[in-house]
């Protein structure tokens, strides 16, 4: 096929970056190719040397930030040191080296905590895997993290979703350098969605709680958590808990970071998940975690997780 206008995308990688998060995406700009994007794919790592990937396959690269001039694109992988310990200098000089010289910034999974060190989400919006996401928010307070989001434009920096998202991301990347006729081709032979459904919410784990601090509020948790079917509306919890309404809500919001509706909502959610994963009907479900009836559970599925009850249990059921 004749080319239709070539671009370069340069993924920066180091020791322990995630396999995936590499190969990923540049499957996706190598299935472009086949349709005539005309990508050039090239690796480079901060000392320009081979480097360790997460399944402990050595990645050998092209070169390192000076051997490439003129980026189209820059993909920083993720890797699971990056949100566990200070993100290399090394690694940080190279972005900001880049950063001058690229057309646009990417980060994928955890590759965002990278950009975030070298100062380019300052200001803006940006999103990683949900499981880093609040550290990523804690870490950087400038930065306006979206948990749910499969990935995130800002300007012409891209941050993604953990892992497979990045290949996500690489597909909206092709869409917007050459259309959405080509980007399909893309998705066809790759067995993808143009548009994943849902959000990266409906992926995580069940809420990880902090044990509050105070008795009274511990009590609470404790009895939302082990019967979420009862009335847990905020003024039955206080009058539960002998306080006023408005006290109850301080007590969430010093120790729980939460109100006390979007608690009862989160440990619903969870329940209703377990629930569903195991195989049970929506109706039922309903009840069992607390939300009365199938449709205000529908609902409140879709503005969480941007997928029905019943899509979510498709999707997570089985894989058969």
């Amino acid at each position: 096929m004749d080319v239709i206008g070539g671009r370069s995308v340069v993924f920066v990688v180091f020791d322990g970056v995630k396999m995936l998060d590499v190969t990923g995406p540049a499957e996706v700009f190598a299935e472009a190719n086949l349709a005539g994007a005309g990508y050039s794919i090239g690796y480079l790592s901060p000392t320009g040397e081979a480097v360790t990937t997460s399944v402990g396959i050595r990645l050998p690269v092209d070169g390192r930030p000076g051997d490439f001039p003129d980026p189209d694109t820059v993909i920083v992988a993720g890797g699971d040191t990056l949100a566990a310990r200070p993100v290399p200098a090394g690694l940080i000089a190279a972005i900001e080296e880049l950063r001058p010289r690229a057309r646009r910034l990417v980060s994928i999974c955890t590759g965002s905590f990278a950009l975030a060190a070298a100062g380019v989400l300052a200001g803006r919006r940006a999103t990683t895997h949900w499981r880093h996401a609040p550290l990523l928010a804690q870490s950087y307070p400038d930065i306006q993290v979206q948990p749910d989001a499969i990935f995130v434009r800002d300007g012409e920096v891209f941050t993604s979703a953990g892992v497979s998202a990045g290949m996500d991301l690489a597909l909206a990347l092709v869409e917007q350098d050459h259309g959405p006729e080509l980007a399909r081709t893309v998705a066809r032979g790759l067995v993808m969605f143009m548009q994943r459904p849902g959000g990266q919410s409906q992926f995580s784990a069940p809420l990880a709680l902090r044990v509050p601090r105070t008795p009274t509020l511990r009590a609470i948790v404790d009895l939302v958590s082990a019967q979420p079917a009862l009335d847990h509306s905020t003024r039955t919890m206080a009058s539960r808990a002998g306080v006023s309404a408005r006290h109850l809500a301080r007590m969430f919001a010093g120790e729980l970071d939460t109100t006390p509706a979007r608690f009862v909502e989160q440990v619903r959610l969870d329940h209703a998940k377990a629930l569903l994963d195991a195989g049970h009907g929506v109706a039922e479900t309903a009840r069992s975690a607390g939300f009365g009836s199938s449709e205000t559970m529908r609902r409140t599925f879709v503005a969480r997780f941007g997928a029905s009850p019943s899509e979510y249990r498709a999707r997570f059921k089985t894989t058969a």
